[in-house]
């Protein structure tokens, strides 16, 4: 089952500059072993080394979350649209104090 798979620019060098690619799979862990087959060294930036997804990598299929549904086994119809977000990091001074006096840290 072929998915569109959004892929963010940090990502690109590993298909080639797209933006966007197809990949096969019932699941999104299936997703995941067949971009690895198609543009070697992604999976380790989505995984970790115990084969789950990164703490820093969000992905949607479709506009659902699946560290809200069901992880590595969302499934993945034919169509979807697989997005891998990495997360924004911030915080420090700067972001403290725009929040304003009263606000929690």
């Amino acid at each position: 089952m072929a998915v569109n798979v959004r892929i963010p620019t940090i990502l690109r060098t590993y298909t080639g500059g797209r933006a966007e690619v197809q990949a096969e799979g019932a699941t999104l862990a299936e997703v995941i072993a067949d971009l690895e087959k198609n543009h070697t060294g992604i999976a380790a930036r989505v995984l970790d080394d115990q084969g789950k997804l990164r703490r820093f990598v969000n992905v949607y299929v479709n506009d659902d979350d699946v560290r809200f549904e069901q992880g590595l086994e969302t499934a993945t119809p034919a169509g979807s649209g697989v997005s891998i977000i990495p997360a924004g990091g911030g915080g420090g001074v700067a972001d403290s104090r725009a929040r304003g006096p009263g606000c929690p840290p």
